[in-house]
């Protein structure tokens, strides 16, 4: 009798799920997940994943466990090293082949390489899985995909077709002898459980259920996605944006499936820019993951995939106050402070943060990309490195200084302050615009807010010159 292991990593779901199709032609099947170790990572010490994240991931295992039981079968929940993890679990059930997803970055396939040579004469299939297209659909080879993203874009669109997501597939049952694994501990005795903050613009529950009740509120019920494109830029509030890429970023929620579900909006109810743009942000996540497959280990070098390092000057004192939004530069912090209780920037606030640390602070673009990868609720290899790159001017983007002034951005994007007084309640007290630049204002304005600068609320780390010039009270 054939026993086979799907082993998930970043494919939380049944809907398009490659590995569990290919592993469900055997009699048997046991899905497993290995949850990650969170120690902290050098040289900076950041935990691989923060609780944010690790809480998201707990509670998308539980709900694929309940889906997975429902159908006869159940997700067993391991903890600790995926090499021998794995090979007892071979040998327990009587293993006769392993499946899981096909990873790009160097890290990953290293973990898959250990795992595959602790299980030898048991044959190991990594599956393409998670994305718009497998490589085969491709109009060129993977290691030639474009640099240029206009150009991907516009050779994908003309010569590539993005297929029809896979139905849930008939499972089979459980190893024999093997128990139905025990419900993962998602209750308030679990000591890494993590209170939601109420200020967040979504709760963001984890599963594959979660993902799609998200793709229903969003798409039809509250009929967002018809002015998407005018709207993504919004700080505050759940419907500004789609907010789907957590579940993406955990594969809770195939790419296909959010295709397929834009085709269907545009037959139903309107196809216009809106209906594009998002089509077009899965097609920037997608060239991000074949632009690793190209690149490999240049995307976490210093300099980049251009390998021209930007010149930086470490100071642990300027990276401590950017990470913990303490810099004194409000539009800068309130992002900060925001990824730090809830796992979720912005899109618009991410640049910008980005932008400050690099240009701004001068320090190295990596420090970022790795507080990111702890933070984020939505951390996914691909996209959070290349646009780091991106940022930092070390990637493929021709354009090399992209330079964000935070004053004129925060000018355009929260001209009366709202988003920084949600999340620095201390400056609440200031009037309008002028709230993004406290170290402006005179005694009087402050003393009148309740506010001193350097005991209410940091001075600001660093003014460069190009804020002089950025009027927050006039008109655009």
């Amino acid at each position: 009798m054939t026993v086979a292991i799907a082993w998930l990593t970043r494919d939380l779901r049944l809907r398009d799920n490659s590995v569990l199709h290919a592993a469900a032609d055997h009699r048997r099947l046991l899905p497993v997940v290995v949850e990650p170790a969170s120690d902290p990572v050098p040289p900076h010490g950041f935990p691989r994943m923060g609780h944010h994240r690790r809480r998201f991931f707990r509670e998308s295992c539980a709900d694929l466990h309940h889906q997975l039981a429902a159908r006869g079968s159940g997700l067993h929940i391991a903890s600790g090293d995926p090499a021998p993890v794995l090979s007892q679990l071979a040998d327990t059930v009587g293993a006769t082949h392993i499946y899981t997803m096909r990873e790009a970055a160097s890290e990953e396939r290293a973990r898959q390489e250990r795992v595959r040579r602790a299980l030898p004469g048991i044959p190991f299939h990594t599956i393409e899985s998670g994305y718009l297209f497998d490589s085969g659909d491709l109009p060129f080879d993977p290691a030639d995909t474009p640099d240029i993203f206009t150009d991907f874009r516009k050779r994908v669109e003309r010569h590539a077709t993005i297929r029809e997501p896979l139905p849930v597939p008939d499972l089979p049952p459980l190893p024999d002898g093997f128990p139905r694994p025990i419900e993962p501990a998602t209750d308030t005795t679990d000591p890494d459980r993590v209170t939601p903050d109420m200020r967040a613009v979504h709760p963001f529950p984890g599963g594959e259920r979660a993902a799609w009740k998200r793709i229903r509120d969003y798409f039809w019920k509250g009929d967002h996605l018809h002015r998407y494109k005018e709207t993504r830029n919004g700080l505050l509030g759940a419907n500004f944006s789609t907010k789907f890429s957590p579940w993406l970023a955990l594969g809770c929620l195939s790419p296909r499936d959010i295709h397929r579900e834009v085709i269907r909006y545009e037959s139903e109810r309107v196809a216009n820019r809106s209906t594009y743009w998002l089509v077009f942000e899965l097609l920037w996540r997608e060239y991000f993951h074949w632009l690793l497959h190209k690149y490999g280990d240049r995307f976490f070098h210093h300099g980049g995939i251009r390998g021209r390092a930007p010149r930086s000057r470490p100071d642990p004192e300027r990276i401590l106050a950017w990470c913990e939004g303490c810099t004194g530069v409000p539009f800068v912090d309130a992002n900060m402070r925001e990824l730090n209780d809830t796992g979720y920037m912005s899109n618009r606030g991410r640049q910008n943060v980005a932008s400050f640390l690099v240009k701004d602070l001068k320090q190295d673009w990596r420090v970022g990309a790795e507080y990111f990868e702890s933070r984020l609720l939505d951390y996914d290899v691909a996209s959070n490195w290349g646009n780091w790159n991106y940022v930092a001017g070390v990637g493929t983007d021709p354009r090399e200084d992209r330079y964000f002034n935070v004053l004129l951005q925060a000018r355009r994007y929260d001209p009366e302050g709202s988003y920084v007084r949600h999340w620095l309640p201390e400056l609440s007290g200031l009037p309008g615009g002028a709230v993004h630049a406290p170290f402006r204002l005179d005694d009087g304005v402050l003393n009148a807010a309740g506010i001193r600068l350097g005991r209410d609320y940091p001075r600001p780390i660093v003014r460069p010159r190009a804020w002089e010039r950025i009027d927050l009270t006039g008109e655009f």
